[in-house]
């Protein structure tokens, strides 16, 4: 029974071995359908692959496209810079050449007292007194001599324009104390004219201790009837002069002066008893205001603050060129990686 069963098996084992030996082609067959089964779940994983470069190309294409946008930004920058630099040293130019007229004023309580030069004439001065508070007593005993209680100079010199004619001028100290409205009153008499308007010249000139202390009074005279304008009031009137100073600084660090004037007239009522062919001349001389005004040319441009302003724009220019630099290098440096990324898969791929 045993030696069947073995005899059995033996066959069976025999009858596989020619079936394989007679079948060889599909066998193998089989096997490379197996590979390609193998080949076929592998196949995904290489197109996850080839995706991921994708992927970073597409970021490193923002990157550049960002870093353009960020280099033209600073272009227009640096020529925003380059505009602001040009138009800081127009403007600095501008302002030296034109400068600007700056006006202060100066409070004082006493005026150094003017001197008022009079070109009467023919005309007799009958009376000067000082006073104070805008108050003029009635007049006493109009036309005829009165007191002279002003300190008062008489001087001949030759006209400073013609350098032929002999001037006879009477020069009267002004009014010092503007606080209580001090005031100089004249009283000028003229017994006959032979013109058709009766009127005495005068001039101001700033300062009566300078006449008084000059050497060359006639000189000092002649120079300021060239630089001062003279004026005139009339008779048969009450002539009230009120004067402001004017000081004006020039270029090269001189000072002149000027004198501003507003003048109100008022008629005078003869009440003589008598008709006479005479003339009446009234002045008064008072300060307007406490205020000395300085004129002077300021030029505004400040030269550091163009320097500064300059500094910090050249600064800008030079930043913005480092990094418009930097920027350049870095999207070279970002292509070549890439390029050489790409040559990296495709081999890899191939």
């Amino acid at each position: 029974m045993p030696r069947a069963e073995v005899a059995g098996s033996y066959q069976e084992l025999s009858e596989d071995v020619e079936r394989v030996s007679e079948n060889p082609a599909e066998e193998r067959g089989g096997e490379m359908g197996v590979h390609e089964d193998a080949s076929s779940v592998i196949l995904p994983d290489s197109e996850l692959g080839t995706s991921a470069p994708s992927l970073r190309f597409s970021k490193t294409c923002l990157k550049n496209v960002f870093s353009v946008i960020l280099l033209f930004i600073y272009l227009l920058l640096m020529a925003v810079a380059v505009f602001l630099v040009y138009q800081t040293i127009s403007d600095f130019r501008e302002k030296l050449k034109h400068p600007v007229m700056s006006v202060s004023y100066k409070e004082v309580s006493l005026y150094d007292a003017p001197g008022i030069a009079f070109y009467p004439g023919k005309a007799q001065l009958l009376s000067c007194k000082h006073h104070y508070y805008d108050h003029i007593p009635p007049l006493v005993n109009p036309g005829q001599q009165g007191k002279i209680e002003c300190s008062t100079w008489r001087i001949n010199y030759t006209d400073p324009f013609t350098n032929q004619t002999m001037k006879y001028a009477l020069v009267v100290q002004g009014p010092r104390d503007v606080k209580k409205k001090e005031l100089v009153f004249l009283q000028f008499h003229l017994n006959e004219t032979d013109q058709d308007f009766s009127a005495i010249d005068y001039l101001l000139f700033s300062s009566f201790q300078e006449f008084i202390n000059s050497p060359e009074k006639a000189e000092f005279m002649k120079d300021c009837e060239s630089s001062y304008s003279s004026w005139k009031f009339s008779g048969g009137f009450r002539t009230w002069v009120k004067m402001s100073l004017v000081k004006t600084k020039e270029e090269d660090g001189s000072e002149t002066v000027e004198f501003k004037q507003e003048t109100s007239v008022v008629n005078y009522i003869d009440q003589r008893t008598k008709p006479r062919s005479d003339q009446l001349f009234f002045v008064v001389f008072e300060w307007k205001d406490p205020f000395i005004q300085t004129v002077q040319d300021i030029i505004t441009a400040n030269p550091w603050n163009m320097i500064a302003l300059l500094c910090g724009i050249f600064l800008a220019l030079f930043k913005a060129a480092d990094f418009a630099k930097l920027s350049v290098k870095w999207m070279i440096k970002i292509r070549k990686r890439h390029l050489k990324r790409r040559s990296q898969a495709m081999n890899h791929i191939s």
